[in-house]
């Protein structure tokens, strides 16, 4: 065992040795690995970091949480033509689900409007996200309060002039006052603010909470009926802990179809988007980013692999005297074996953790300049590059390495003169 431990130290030095005496050489071949890994890592971990602030964002939601409306989320067989004839959610179609359904805990109806300016006396922040929703709302989506409340059950029915703002837009509007029971005008109209979100950070699936307002959907109803053309309703249907998910859709669909009058043979007029679905084709997109990834840095990292293994062959022919002078004075196959396979794996790991420490200064810079995007490097990652770039020189060190164990000494010597 010693003589082992003793081999593989002296073939460890001669290697560390050869890299020192070639050090542009050395440089050239570990460029390429670095670039590799590098690329690798880098998708790995942007990969990574887009995939935990949506776990983050869609935390607030429920996965079985349900939106009934007449579009789809993501792909459909449904022809794009034939989807457009389809007829909004109507406010009965709401009402219907909200007294019909027993296997649910909230059903909210939320009504889809274009921006809208808000002003504070002289102060007016346009172009606002603007989420007109009923009472239900925050029981299906969490809302954090820096400052009041949500609006109740009473002034959402009746349709009250309330609003509840985000934290930037209290920013923008109030500064340093109070803007609880302040009288902010939207509409053409003072409404009251009665609640004041906590700030939360950009959102990656529309306008942040930070950048939106809430008003109650009977104000929108009442104020502009229920054929406004430029309004898209839809039923948001919290579901039961323990609800039979496709029994409830089952459910909604036997409602719907009802109250519009469907024939057996008629296609269903509304989509039941999920969040569980919309969770799949996340990550099904995150799978392909990663596949694309592994694709384009595989060509450099087989770029990096070449390059070692020429700058062996190289390095093979130039050593060939010394080679065949270590061999006589009686150095086995096994050590000149592992002098090499160590010159191509050190190489290798050098330039995967110069490719890692790169991607950890990128993630550092990414992060402070993003300032509610986290970019994360994991230890898994991490281990994975220092993996991948040992794997790259032990294979492209291999044949050179075989190469120069079976050479005969004489003639080595004889070649090297």
């Amino acid at each position: 065992m010693l003589v082992y431990l003793r081999l593989l130290k002296e073939s460890f030095s001669f290697a560390l040795n050869a890299l020192r005496n070639n050090k542009l050489r050395t440089f050239l071949s570990l460029l390429g690995v670095t670039v590799g890994i590098f690329s690798i890592i880098a998708v790995l971990a942007a990969v990574d970091s887009l995939d935990k602030t949506i776990t983050s964002q869609l935390s607030s939601l429920d996965s079985n949480t349900m939106y009934v409306v007449n579009r789809s989320f993501g792909p459909s067989d449904v022809p794009r033509w034939q989807r457009e004839t389809f007829d909004q959610v109507s406010y009965n179609e709401y009402k219907s689900l909200k007294s019909s359904l027993t296997d649910v805990d909230h059903v909210a109806l939320q009504l889809g409007v274009k921006r809208e300016n808000i002003r504070y006396e002289s102060e007016l922040v346009s172009s606002v996200n603007t989420v007109v929703v009923s009472s239900e709302f925050t029981d299906i989506q969490v809302l954090e309060f820096e400052k009041g409340r949500f609006y109740n059950e009473s002034e959402s029915n009746s349709g009250k002039a309330v609003v509840v703002i985000g934290s930037e837009i209290a920013k923008s509007l109030f500064g340093e006052l109070e803007p609880i029971g302040k009288k902010v005008r939207l509409y053409g109209q003072k409404f009251t603010v009665i609640g004041v979100v906590k700030k939360e950070g950009s959102g990656l699936f529309g306008d942040s909470n930070d950048v939106s307002i809430f008003l109650p959907a009977n104000y929108y109803r009442n104020r502009y009926g229920d054929n406004n053309p430029y309004t898209m309703y839809m039923a948001i249907i919290k579901p039961k802990k323990d609800a039979d998910i496709e029994g409830l859709k089952a459910e909604i669909t036997q409602i719907m179809r009802y109250k519009r009058g469907l024939k057996p043979d008629d296609i269903d007029t509304f989509f039941i988007n999920i969040i569980a679905g919309l969770q799949g084709a996340i990550d099904e997109m995150l799978g392909m980013l990663n596949l694309i990834g592994w694709v384009i840095s595989g060509f450099s990292l087989l770029v990096g692999g070449f390059g070692i293994a020429n700058i062996m062959f190289v390095s093979v022919k130039e050593r060939t005297n010394l080679i065949g002078i270590q061999k006589s004075l009686g150095a086995k196959n096994k050590f000149i074996l592992f002098q090499f396979l160590f010159e191509a794996v050190i190489l290798a790991v050098v330039g995967g953790v110069v490719g890692l420490f790169l991607v950890w200064i990128g993630t550092l810079i990414g992060s402070s300049i993003t300032e509610d995007f986290e970019f994360v490097l994991s230890i898994q990652n991490m281990l994975l590059g220092f993996f991948i770039s040992s794997i790259i020189g032990l294979v492209s060190g291999v044949i050179p390495a075989l190469r120069a164990s079976r050479l005969d000494p004489v003639e080595a010597i004889r070649t090297g003169m």
